[in-house]
Order: C-alpha cells, then structure tokens, then sequence
C-alpha cells in the first residue's frame, strides 16, 4: 500500500494548449490569446497562444477539435485524429514537430496501432467506414453493418474487433482479408441489448471484456471458444441517482446504467470500469463485488480509465486514472476516497493518454490546442523531452510574475467613480471575485478624464514621499525605530511595554541573586550562567520582530486611521488627548523628525518656569539629567509620573525664594535712614520755649500735645491751625552727611522711588548681605537647564 502526497503539493505543469484549472491559478481569459491575422494576406485559421508556457510539440493542434489521441509502442511518435475537415496528424517526437497529416472522408470514431511505429494503423468512422492505412496512405476500406462504437485487435489471431450499436461484435480477419461470424452478446433469456460502448482485451490471459449499453453488465469472453465464461453486473441501486425526479408513463425513458470505458491491468486479475453515471469500479474477476469505488462528482460519463503502472516516484504502483470530459482524476486503488491530484483543463476532454513509463498526459478536447501536462511526482520525464525537468520551475515563476502586468483590479466601487460602470457584461471588464480586471492602458485613460489633476496629486504626493525619505536618513534615528515607517506610535507603545517587561525579568534575576548571595561561589557562578542562558533565550513572538506583522509598520496601507470614527469609538481617551494637545504631535501635516522633537522639548524646558543657580557645576546637571532620564525609563512613560507632587514641590521652592528676597527687601529697607525733616508751613511766634509745638524735630504727636497744652495755658493758637488740630506743612527733601556716605556705599544702585532699585554693575551689597548672581542682577541670560518640564502627556492626566 503506497503513501500519496498532499494533493496541493503536486505540481501540473502545462507544456502545451491551455493551461489547466489545477494547474495554474491564472483565469482561462488571461492564458489564451489569439494572433491577429495580417492585413493583405490570405485569411488563414487563428492559432491560440498560451502565456506563461512552452509549446512543447510544435503545431500540436487540429483546425477545431480533436477525437483521439495514441502514441506508437516504440515512443517514437504520436497519432491524433481530429476535425474539421477531418484528418490523421503524425508528429515526429524526436524533432518535436509535425510529420505529416492526412483527410478522410468522414469523422474518426476510434483507431488502433497495428505496428510498432506509424505505417500501419486501422480506423473506424461514424459512417460505418473501416480504413486500413499503410507508410503510403489509404490501404483499403470497407464497411460494418451498422454504425461502429469502439475497436480492439487480437494480436494471436489478426482478428479486429467492432463494437456496434447492437448486441454483435464484427469481426475482421486481417490475415485471410474477410469477415467472420460476429459475438452475439447477450443470449436467450437476457434483456435486449442496445449497443456496445467499449471492448477490452486483456494482455496477460487474453480475455475479451464487453461493456454494454443499458444494463450495467460487463460480459468476458474466451476467445478460444468463442462464448461467454463470466458476467459482471454492476450494483445499480448504489450508482444510479437516489430520489430522481418522477417520470411521465411512455414519455420518460427510466434510468439506465450502462458501461462507458474499461481497461484491465497486467496482473489478469483487475478490471476498472466506468459507468455512464461518473462512477469507476475496480473488480478483482474472481469476486462480484467491487473493492473501490471513485465518483468524478460531476455525474458524466467516463471516458477513460487506465492503470498507471511504473515510472512513478512518489506515488509508487497501482495508481488508476479516470476521466469524464471535465476532469482528470488520479488515485490509489487502495484509497480512492484521496486524489494523488485532480485536473481541470480548460476545455471539454475527448481524450486522455498516458504516456507508458513517464509523468506525460496527452489530451484531445474541444479546442484548437490539444493540451500536454508534465506531473513530475507521477514519473520521470520521456526520453524526447527529458530538458523538462530543468525548465518547469522557471516556467512557473514567470507566469506568476509577468501575468497580470497589463491588468488593473477595481471594484464596483472605483469602477463607478471612473464612469466605466455601464461596460459591465462587456469583453472589456473581466469578473473576477468581488470585482472586474480591465486593461491598464483604459483604467489610466478613464481615471485622468475623471480626474485631470490625477498627475499633479501623484507628483506632488511621491516627491513629499521623497523628501520625507531623504529626511529620515539625515536624522538620528532611535535604534529600535529604524524599520518603522507607519504606526511609529503603536511601535513605540510596544517597545516601552517590551522595556518594561525585560527591566521587570531582570529585577527579579537581580532579586534571586541577592538572595543567593549566602551560596558558595560555585552556585552562584552557575546560577549566574543559568541566567544568562535564560536571558539569551528567544521570548515569545514581539509584534515588532515577527515577519508575519512585518507590513503593519512598513507598508502605507496598514497604516491606523486615528481620524476614523470607529478608532473614536474603540480609544476615546485617545481622541481627548489628541485634540487637548491641538495638533502638536504632527508639524506640517507630517510626523516630527527627531531634531523637531528634541527642539519641542528643549522649548519645554526653557519656558516652565523652573531653573537651576547658575552656580550649579556641570557634573551636578549631568547627573541630574542622567538620574532624571533614567527615572523616565524606570517609569516607562511621562504620564506615570507623579504630577502633583511635582507641582506642589515646584510651587514650596517658588514661596520660598520669594519670602527670601522678600527678607533680603525689608533688610535693605531697615538698612537706608533718609534724613527728611518736616518744619511748619509758617514759622509761630510768642510760642513758649518749652512747648514742643514749635520744635522742629518734634513729631506730629509731640506737636499735638504742645499745642493742646499751649492752647488750654496761654489761650494762643498757631496760625493757620485747622479746627481738627491739622496745619500746612511743607516736605523739604535734604541731603544730609550720612546720607551722601549711603548713597556712596551703595555704589551701582539706581533708585526710582520709594523701594523701587535697580542694581547695577559696582553694587557691592549691604554689610551682612551676600552678592546677588548674575541672574538676579541682570535677569536670565540664557536657557535653563537640568529642569523636567511637563510634557503633554502629564498635563492630560490633571
């Protein structure tokens, strides 16, 4: 029992006609092409051509169809007859090309090889003509009672046989050149018989096997005795169709099964028989019932069966072919229910000849072309063509690519924006799936009257493409980014969970190791080894390093449409956040480059209100910035960071800088004594030396008890004195000593009034007051740096 491969791993190879169903995936439309003919010349018949395949045998055609097809014994030629007008055609396969031809008068039914090679062959035609051919033409013709069916010849007795649409079987002996009394098939006592499809002679005992019309029965007979030694009826209960649709009495004729195609295999013991309902039989003759049963599933009648005998490779002995004129099947007889492969070719079968020893299918159908298919699991190549085995594979690669180069693919969509939607039904539009192929040379002409500015949008869009490209290439890239085109942020969203799960492994690797640390140094070396072993071991699949999501992130039309409304539906968070930062995660309607990205921040950090003391060393900012960056990757993202606190710490370090410098205010303001001294507007008289109220370095108060203890003595009262006790005075500014040494000490401050300074160059500071930075001073001169600036993502989290 042989072990068939995968049906789908056998390869068909078409190296003459058209190209099968099965094998290739290119529609019939695409494959056949017909020559045009010249103008001013002879009209003459169009030959079909084949894309994407060789013409092995040339003119390997007939005019319409073609009937039958043999080749010699000695492997030398090959024989077909054919129509219109009908003819005998020879091709020479040493030279791979057409020997000779010859007409008949009438259709060929059937033929057989008498020789070994071509000289000598016998015809049968549908006008009940028999023609015997020599190396020189026409031998002799004669003719049968009735319209032949089928013909076999009996080597040992020069006997040819002729089946015919009743139950005898003429006999023609070649050697005394007359006929002999005929087979009557059937007998007394049997139903009527209608013809005889199909004659077999076995080749190890020489049995004749009859398959007739109408009865399913297959009769063997001895040509020794000339009489019937067995019968083979076949189970029509199981055949014919269950539950056929009710007949009219005398109008419909009921089922009948009758036999179509039988051939015997070498052992004498096998027969393989087709029926008319699509079903082959294989029957051991010593047993009634059969052991396999094929169904070729379309319910025609089998042309051809035939047992494949060596020359197999994978598929080993015992494979059995079976044919109706849609498809070629080919199985096991020991499991018929698998195919070894299933073809179709693309025109109706006539048929089918297996070349003896090789993987060669020869084919006679309904077209111009016949076709020839190479299986290379099936057998080897012939002898005159063994340069196939090399070329076949070429052949396919180049089918695949070069097929649809002239073809555009719409939908009925397209097809109605570019108006061509009213040459649906025409040769133009090819159907195909959910869609039509038209010419590509129509689809550019109809797609630039739809759209003038088809060119200039396409110009415009491939030299943004180009620019962009050139961009990228100038720009620091992240190492990890390199490969990504599109979805830059779905990749980014992966890597930074990535990140996260490898810094969790390595933290608990660095956990056990702590833990072990107690272990002699030996474990720990091979503990330290298991781990790194661990670590280099390949993780489960990244979104990112699998090929099979290679396009996500390469290919322009995998791109995520963020602007589309499911996307609303399925990430709204997303949606608010993009539409609170106002279009800042893209510039110019394209995606930021690294050096834009990096220009944003630098921005975001110089405007945050934040800054570092000018006083601070550069490797305090570095090491700022390098635990800050690293905080940033233990977090994973911005939006993880703890806002709050960050603002409330912010908002502590303002308050404190200002109550400082509110401190450092009030000590300068302390510090100045401006000596002002406020005198009466007029000067008094007769006031009392003692009374306060005339003293000039008195205060307002002082001044107010004098005068009530002037006024409630002496009964005097100052001139210009208010009922209330207010008077006019007058400010008289006056520089004193100690305050031209003040402003001298203050050297480099510029005052604008009261409390308003400007500290120059030269200022030296209070006694006690440290000097004031460079920024303090002048104001900030220059970016700051070190600080974290708040970007949008942690905005979004407040």
């Amino acid at each position: 029992m042989s072990t068939l491969p995968d049906p789908s791993a056998v390869k068909v190879y078409t190296v003459n006609g058209a190209a099968s169903g099965s094998s290739s995936s290119l529609p019939d439309w695409l494959t056949r092409k017909r020559a045009a003919n010249d103008k001013g010349k002879k009209k003459r018949a169009i030959r079909e051509q084949v894309e994407g395949t060789i013409e092995l045998i040339q003119h390997f055609e007939f005019p319409e169809a073609s009937n039958r097809v043999k080749t010699t014994r000695d492997g030398h030629h090959v024989i077909a007859t054919g129509t219109y007008k009908p003819q005998i055609r020879v091709w020479d396969l040493d030279q791979l090309s057409l020997k000779f031809e010859r007409h008949s008068d009438a259709e060929n039914v059937d033929f057989i090889m008498l020789s070994d090679d071509w000289t000598k062959s016998i015809h049968l035609q549908n006008d009940r003509t028999i023609e015997l051919h020599a190396q020189g033409g026409l031998h002799y013709k004669t003719r049968i009672p009735k319209f032949g069916r089928a013909l076999a010849y009996h080597f040992p007795s020069c006997d040819a046989l002729f089946s015919a649409s009743g139950p005898e079987i003429f006999r023609l002996n070649l050697d005394q050149g007359r006929y002999l009394a005929p087979l009557v098939l059937g007998g007394s006592g049997q139903d009527e018989i209608a013809g005889v499809n199909c004659i077999d002679i076995n080749p190890a005992h020489q049995l004749f096997a009859f398959g007739l019309d109408g009865n399913g029965v297959v009769e063997l007979w001895d040509p020794r005795s000339r009489a019937r030694v067995g019968r083979i009826r076949l189970p029509e209960e199981q055949l014919l169709p269950v539950g056929s649709m009710p007949r009219l009495p005398g109008v419909d004729e009921p089922p009948s099964l009758s036999i179509t195609a039988i051939s015997s295999r070498a052992d004498g013991l096998s027969y393989a028989i087709g029926t008319s309902t699509g079903h082959t039989l294989l029957y051991d003759i010593r047993s009634i019932r059969p052991f396999a049963t094929k169904d070729q599933g379309y319910g025609l009648p089998v042309k051809n069966v035939s047992w494949i005998e060596g020359g197999s490779r994978m598929a080993g002995d015992g494979l059995v072919l079976s044919a109706d004129k849609k498809v070629i099947k080919i199985w096991d007889r020991h499991s018929p229910s698998t195919n070894f492969t299933s073809i179709t070719p693309a025109a109706d079968m006539n048929d089918v000849h297996h070349v003896p020893g090789s993987g060669l299918l020869l084919l006679a159908n309904e077209g111009i072309q016949m076709t020839t298919l190479y299986i290379p699991q099936l057998g080897p190549a012939a002898r005159w063509c063994s340069f196939l085995e090399n070329i076949t594979e070429e052949m396919e690669d180049q089918t695949a690519r070069t097929a649809y180069q002239d073809y555009k693919f719409v939908d009925r969509k397209e097809l109605t924006s570019l108006g061509l939607d009213h040459l649906v039904g025409t040769p133009a539009l090819k159907p195909y799936m959910h869609g039509y192929f038209l010419s590509l040379q129509l689809y550019d002409t109809a797609r630039v009257i739809a759209n003038p500015y088809a060119y200039a949008e396409h110009r415009e869009r491939m030299v943004q493409e180009k620019m962009e490209k050139m961009a990228e290439t100038r720009i620091r890239a992240k190492k990890d980014q390199v490969g990504v085109k599109v979805n830059k942020a779905l990749a980014e969203k992966v890597r930074r969970e990535e990140e996260k799960e490898r810094k969790k492994e390595e933290r608990k690797r660095r956990r056990k190791a702590t833990v072990a640390e107690g272990e002699d140094e030996d474990e720990m070396e091979v503990d330290e080894e298991e781990g790194e072993a661990e670590a280099e071991k390949p993780g489960k699949a990244s979104l990112l390093t699998d090929p099979r999501f290679k396009a996500l992130f390469e290919n322009p039309e995998f791109e995520v449409d963020t602007e589309n409304r499911e996307y609303a539906l399925l990430h709204p968070s997303s949606v608010a956040q993009r539409q609170n930062a106002s279009g800042s995660g893209k510039k110019g309607g394209r995606t930021r480059t690294a050096v834009e990205s990096e220009e944003e921040e630098s921005d975001k950090v110089s405007s945050d209100g934040l800054g570092e003391s000018d006083d601070e060393s550069a490797s305090e900012k570095s090491d700022k910035e390098k635990s800050d960056s690293e905080d940033s990757d233990d977090a994973g993202a911005l939006w993880k960071d703890d806002i709050r606190a960050r603002i409330a710490a912010r908002d502590s370090g303002l308050r404190a800088q200002a109550k400082q410098r509110k401190q450092q205010y009030e000590q300068r303001q302390a510090a100045r004594t401006p000596n002002v001294r406020l005198v009466p507007f007029t000067a008094q008289s007769g006031a009392s030396s003692s009374s306060s109220f005339n003293d000039p370095n008195a205060t307002f108060g002082q001044r107010r008890s004098g005068k009530a203890g002037s006024g409630s003595g002496s009964g005097s009262k100052p001139a210009r004195d208010a009922d209330d006790g207010a008077m006019e005075i007058s400010f008289v500014p006056q520089q004193s000593g100690s305050l031209q040494d003040e402003k001298e000490r203050r050297k480099g401050v510029e005052t604008f009034g009261a409390g308003m300074e400007k500290f120059g160059e030269g200022y030296e500071g209070e006694p006690g007051e440290s000097g004031l930075s460079e920024s303090e001073r002048k104001g900030r001169s220059k970016r700051r740096s070190g600080m974290r600036s708040g970007s949008k993502n942690t905005f979004r989290k407040l």
